[in-house]
């Protein structure tokens, strides 16, 4: 069984190396639209996947920090990296290139380890991602699946090597949700008092 989420932010980056001279040489942005798709083999005491508002939480919070932000690689010239900080409040630093493309590796990589450091509590089974699409135009999207993640040629995703400003983190419902993260700390769903429907049969 899979279920889909759909999230959107506003983001801008540079995508250096493609073909485009608009889109190498020029900070754009676009307006994203995310597809995040849910698998389990079972249901859940509320006969769901996975509740639609536990999403609401640390998952969306860091998708969100894609919003209105620059996205920057890493690899990128140093001055660049330097001067976007500098004077942009909200950025993210990736340690792969802000393609539509890794987009939605990153994204798949980040809601999988929080997924994976869940504490679930109203019997979930194995949920997992089963894939990600990134909308960046309304005529192109890239979609991504496990595979993709962890193919070490499309390069490597390490907790460690993501980088969020300082302004992007304290909009978050934690400001150290990046932080647990990347030091294994557990989050808990919230508890749920089973309820009990007594059906009575009459003669």
């Amino acid at each position: 069984m899979r279920i889909r989420k759909l999230f959107k932010f506003e983001n801008a980056h540079i995508v250096r190396n493609c073909s485009s001279d608009r889109c190498k040489y020029s900070i754009h942005g676009h307006s994203y639209q995310v597809e995040l798709i849910l698998q389990a083999n079972a249901l859940d005491n509320g006969h769901m996947v996975y509740d639609f508002g536990l999403l609401k939480g640390h998952i969306k919070d860091i998708i969100d920090g894609f919003d209105h932000a620059i996205t920057l690689w890493a690899k990128d010239d140093p001055e660049y990296v330097r001067v976007c900080k500098e004077f942009s409040s909200r950025w993210v630093v990736l340690p792969v290139s802000p393609s539509a493309e890794q987009f939605s590796r990153v994204i798949f990589f980040w809601v999988s380890e929080i997924l994976k450091q869940t504490q679930m509590n109203n019997g979930e089974q194995s949920v997992s991602v089963y894939s990600v699409i990134v909308h960046e135009t309304a005529t192109g999207y890239a979609q991504c699946f496990y595979e993709d993640v962890v193919n070490p040629q499309m390069g490597l995703l390490a907790l460690d090597d993501f980088e969020f400003s300082d302004d992007v983190k304290k909009e978050w419902g934690d400001p150290l949700l990046f932080d647990k993260l990347k030091s294994g700390e557990i989050f808990t769903n919230p508890k749920v008092q089973l309820q009990v429907i007594d059906v009575k049969l009459h003669d």
